[in-house]
């Protein structure tokens, strides 16, 4: 009974260290190459193709007979069939079987630039980490920051670039607004858009624009309009898109958008 017991443990632990092997392998196969990535390359019945390299920061490798091959931004498995494609090609190998392994990540690191907290340099601690673990590691948005998140990278050997509405992510449930990083991808925070008030306002100054801000909230958060000032006769600039100013007179709904200077003029009573 002990041995039956000892043997359907035994086929268990077995099981359940080939699932993880076959977890690991998927992995790889969908692993992103990218700048620093240091590979294998591996062609089936021809040793003489073997090459050991890293991958350049313009995302290339030279490999023999075909040249420079643009492999950043490419999984595994694609960076594969594209050299295999090559020398297919280019009538070097009948049927090539090309096989990359990935001897050393490149270090696997995204750089968190801008209006964060702690800007730098993250590593990838996994294959699938998002924007979201990114931004968690560089100590989150600061203060100062945009609400939208610039990120920029390689994905299929070009650039990409993506702006993402961050709060969307929880507030709406967006998770497409969370993609997952590459090594080499760039989240970049920009300062967050704001308005500039002056005049009779009991507190004259830049502030932060929320989401949705109007003219009265803009003039709320500035502590209002003093005693001699009034809410009735507010002026705005506005620079339009050609650079020119235009000067309006808004209604307390209206929305406030970013550099607006809003000016609180005095009461005639």
């Amino acid at each position: 009974m002990m041995k039956v017991i000892g043997r359907i443990f035994g086929l268990l632990a077995y099981l359940a260290l080939a699932a993880v092997a076959i977890a690991q392998e998927k992995a790889n196969i969908d692993y992103t190459l990218g700048p620093g990535d240091a590979i294998r390359i591996l062609v089936f019945q021809n040793p003489d193709l073997t090459l050991d390299t890293r991958v350049s920061e313009g995302g290339s490798i030279t490999y023999p007979l075909i040249g420079s091959v643009e492999v950043g931004g490419l999984t595994i498995n694609a960076a594969e069939k594209r050299i295999a494609k090559g020398l297919k090609n280019g009538g070097f190998v009948q049927n090539p079987q090309v096989n990359i392994v990935l001897n050393q990540v490149r270090g696997s690191q995204v750089s968190v630039l801008g209006q964060v907290t702690r800007p730098g340099r993250f590593p990838l601690e996994t294959f699938n980490a998002r924007v979201s673990d990114l931004l968690a590691q560089a100590g989150g948005i600061a203060p100062t920051g945009s609400d939208t998140v610039i990120l920029s990278g390689i994905r299929d050997g070009k650039p990409f670039h993506k702006e993402i509405d961050f709060p969307a992510i929880y507030i709406q449930g967006k998770q497409s607004e969370d993609p997952i990083v590459s090594g080499g991808d760039v989240i970049y925070v920009h300062r967050a858009p704001v308005y500039y008030i002056y005049g009779e306002a009991q507190r004259s100054g830049a502030y932060r624009i929320e989401r949705g801000m109007t003219v009265q909230q803009a003039l709320a958060l500035a502590g209002g309009p003093t005693v001699r000032g009034t809410d009735d006769r507010l002026r705005l600039h506005r620079r339009k898109a050609d650079g020119s100013v235009e000067i309006l007179s808004p209604e307390l709904s209206d929305p406030i958008q970013t550099d607006d200077i809003l000016y609180v003029r005095e009461s005639l009573f």
